[in-house]
């Protein structure tokens, strides 16, 4: 009869929940905790931040280019990570023990996935950006195939570590292999994804730095045959290495955390370490990447910016010759520093923002000059 599969499978949760310790929690037992409305408002956040960026994208036919490609998937990794997080929490505490095994799997399958897309991404857009200036042509000339071949692969490998537990990689009926945090996900499994994202992590570090060497190089190098630019080319060192800390930094701060407790569920005991109890805490530490991520490798664009300020407030902000109203507020203004208005020309290569569009971050080559015969 149907109510015994029913039985069964509410079982087979209580079981592994109860096994853990998590059935000792109250968060089991009764609706939306205050922690849990919290974290559905940051969720919500994030969902309406990047879908005011993809809108903008959208909108603008001169943001309908490969260039872009990377930024639109970025975007759309972390919208999607913000709403499959609202889905999870609406589907957790009571009515965790409601779920069937596949419908718990398939739970957090979805933030899996997409919270791996957009890692995933951050290091297609490090790729990008270290082929583009090794190869020291400007952006608008990479290839489509390229593009697609960068986002194909991220959302392959992401859907495949997703889907690892509904092929057979969990711990059902073997209870002594059971995560904590993911009471029926083994802990192997939990491992092989850390060591997962950490390999993700070293590959987007060692990137951004072979680029920040290689500007430097450069800068170095033109240095001594350019000296009246010195203190401008000066200006551009610092504004690069100030952009790759601030990338590398939110990432490790966001993600960190969680790597370290994922790490400390494979390394303990059931009921050993109390800490991970808390895990939804360091989760949405995590997500909150996602909330940043727009203002990281979006809004650093005077382009895209202008875009979502026309797409918020036409009329409050934009004059009618399309300049953008003076604030008093540089960010509103869409200039950053006097760096980005006095760039000389040469050809530019984005870091952060994942476009073509102009940034105080430019690969400097001296400009051409007519030869008289």
């Amino acid at each position: 009869p149907n109510w015994n599969l029913e039985d069964t499978h509410q079982h087979c949760l209580s079981e592994h929940y109860n096994y853990t310790g998590k059935l000792k929690q109250d968060r089991y037992k009764d609706g939306l905790k205050p922690e849990a409305i919290a974290f559905l408002l940051i969720c919500l956040l994030i969902v309406l931040e990047n879908a005011i960026v993809l809108v903008a994208i959208w909108k603008n036919k001169k943001f309908h280019l490969p260039m872009y490609y990377l930024l639109g998937n970025l975007t759309l990794s972390d919208l999607l990570a913000g709403f499959t997080y609202m889905v999870n929490i609406l589907m957790s505490g009571a009515n965790t023990l409601k779920l069937t095994p596949l419908l718990w799997f398939l739970r957090e399958a979805g933030v899996f996935v997409t919270l791996s897309a957009s890692v995933i991404s951050l290091l297609a857009i490090a790729i990008e950006r270290h082929i583009t200036m090794i190869k020291m042509k400007p952006y608008h000339g990479a290839k489509r195939n390229r593009m697609f071949a960068l986002i194909g692969a991220s959302w392959a490998l992401s859907v495949l570590l997703g889907v690892l537990p509904i092929m057979g990689w969990n711990c059902l009926g073997e209870l002594q292999l059971c995560s904590t945090v993911l009471p029926l996900y083994a802990k192997s499994y939990v491992l092989f994804c850390v060591s997962v994202f950490s390999a993700v992590l070293l590959a987007i570090v060692v990137l951004y730095l072979r680029v920040f060497l290689t500007v430097k190089s450069n800068t170095r190098r033109l240095g001594s045959l350019q000296r009246k630019g010195s203190v401008r080319r000066s200006q551009k060192y610092m504004a690069l290495l100030k952009t790759v800390t601030i990338v590398l930094g939110a990432f490790i701060a966001c993600w960190l955390p969680l790597f370290v407790l994922l790490l400390l569920d494979f390394i303990c005991d059931i009921g050993g370490c109390s800490i991970l109890f808390k895990a939804d805490y360091f989760l949405v530490v995590a997500m909150v990447n996602s909330l940043i991520n727009p203002v990281i490798y979006t809004l650093t664009s005077r382009d895209i910016r202008k875009a979502i300020l026309k797409l918020l407030c036409r009329h409050c902000l934009i004059t009618k010759d399309g300049q953008v109203k003076k604030f008093g507020m540089p960010f509103l203004e869409c200039s950053f520093s006097k760096t980005e208005q006095t760039a000389p020309q040469g050809l530019e290569t984005t870091i952060s923002s994942g476009n073509g569009t102009s940034s105080p971050i430019r690969t400097i080559y001296p400009k051409p000059k007519s030869v008289k015969l």
